[in-house]
């Protein structure tokens, strides 16, 4: 049983079987609406759960780590520790805060691919010693830094579609490996296996086989060094759906079969985090401002009018933006298509619209065309799978207040961590029971983490 973070400031309602995420959003917007119009997160924390006894069922043995950079709330963090899940750590601070609940040395790795010399020095004294590597610079800085550092070396996959071509990419080649090898036997640097990662958009399944296979070829090349390796991390990219899950699994456990059985003593490692986290967080953010233009003034000019020249196009603004919950859109696309709130007639007309954050920045637009009905300033959209990429350390540009955070949880996901034997005393000290009849006001444990 792992342990938990003495001073976190939040508490996970027990939901009642009567009672829904549904009906806690709709209580938590008529809070706000009375109290002050702040966006708010509700989290499910079953879905965690439900999450890792999927992953258990699939991927087993494979042993997840997930990477706290993509949600690295207090909620989610002790419930996948609790959970017996490992952690991928890309900074100092992530480190501190999954050291806070009692995660051993060996259940932790770091791996940004570009580190501080002071924070692989903190890792050092820490006990952290599984890093990645892919290049001779970074390997030199490890081993001036961390004399016990035990090095994946991060090899790099073909799985660039055309939408990643301009986003950075890591990952070393086999050619270069050989040389790395070589610096790190001259340096007495550990090498104890390999990494990769093949994006969750890479449609080409055949990326993998190609991956294990390079991935194979490293490790004999190791042998000729004496290396003993006994890790292979296959990296994230699991997009949360089953049948994703079990279509890469389908692809890759003939191959980890033949090139790493059990008897070959390499330990599988992957890092789902987007996996687990995102459709487990829903957004509510508020209506704060509203602007109205023609249509027709809009168009681009040779642009053929296809509307009502009357018809107007309604721009909002909203309390949440790029700067906050929205920041993972400035380097991919919204995954998410914002639902209102309120109740309108299924003949209510419907119009261009587009949705903007607080800060009047010209990067700041969250949804460029969607059509909405005619809202009003206070009303309030929901954004459901907002829980990976949008919840960690934020921005506070032009006075922004991080949203507040609802965990809850069903009773049938708290009998299934019961069952599980990952319930326990401690765990429940963070619990309260909320009734099917919902009536929560600010003062009630139905805590936050702000």
């Amino acid at each position: 049983m792992k342990g938990f973070l003495e001073d976190a400031n939040y508490s996970i309602g027990l939901l009642d079987e009567g009672a829904t995420l549904a009906d806690v959003i709709d209580n938590c917007i008529y809070e706000h609406t009375h109290t002050g119009k702040r966006a708010f997160y509700v989290g499910d924390l079953g879905k965690l759960v439900k999450k890792n006894i999927q992953w258990q069922n699939v991927m087993a043995p494979i042993k997840p780590f997930y990477p706290v950079r993509c949600n690295s709330t207090p909620g989610v963090l002790e419930i996948l520790g609790t959970l017996g899940v490992g952690f991928a750590c890309s900074s100092k601070s992530e480190m501190a805060l999954v050291q806070d609940l009692g995660i051993s040395p060996e259940n932790i790795i770091y791996t940004n691919p570009c580190k501080q010399a002071s924070q692989i020095k903190y890792a050092a004294k820490a006990g952290i010693n599984i890093m990645t590597c892919d290049n001779d610079i970074e390997l030199k800085k490890i081993a001036r830094n961390h004399p016990n550092a035990k090095l994946l070396l991060h090899i790099a996959t073909e799985d660039i579609t055309a939408d990643e071509e301009v986003n950075m990419k890591f990952g070393t080649t086999l050619k270069n490996c050989r040389h790395l090898m070589e610096c790190a036997k001259e340096l007495g640097v550990q090498i104890v296996g390999v990494k990769f990662h093949v994006s969750g958009s890479c449609k080409e399944l055949q990326t993998y086989i190609h991956a294990i296979s390079d991935a194979r070829c490293v490790f004999d090349m190791a042998e000729e060094f004496g290396f003993k390796m006994n890790m292979l991390d296959i990296g994230g990219g699991f997009t949360g759906s089953e049948l994703q899950l079990e279509e890469v699994n389908h692809v890759i456990r003939p191959l980890l079969d033949v090139y790493f059985p059990k008897e070959s003593g390499v330990n599988v490692i992957a890092e789902p985090g987007f996996y687990y986290v995102s459709s487990a967080f829903t957004l509510a953010v508020n209506i704060i401002a509203k602007k109205t233009a023609e249509y027709d003034k809009l168009l681009p000019s040779g642009v053929e009018q296809t509307r009502n020249d009357d018809e107007p196009v309604f721009t909002y603004y909203i309390n949440d933006g790029v700067y906050g919950s929205f920041a993972s859109k400035l380097s991919e696309k919204l995954n998410t298509i914002p639902e209102v709130h309120k109740k309108y007639k299924e003949d209510e007309p419907l119009f261009a619209s587009s949705l903007w954050g607080p800060s009047c920045d010209e990067l700041d637009q969250i949804v460029e065309n969607c059509l909405l009905p005619e809202l009003s300033v206070g009303d309030w959209l929901i954004f459901d799978n907002m829980g990976s990429g949008t919840l960690g350390e934020q921005s506070t540009f032009n006075d922004y207040q991080r949203p507040l955070i609802y965990y809850m949880m069903s009773f049938s996901d708290w009998d299934e961590m019961q069952d599980a034997g990952i319930a326990s005393d401690t765990l429940m000290k963070n619990f309260f029971f909320v009734p099917s009849c919902i009536q929560l006001s600010p003062e009630d444990r139905f805590s936050t983490a702000a």
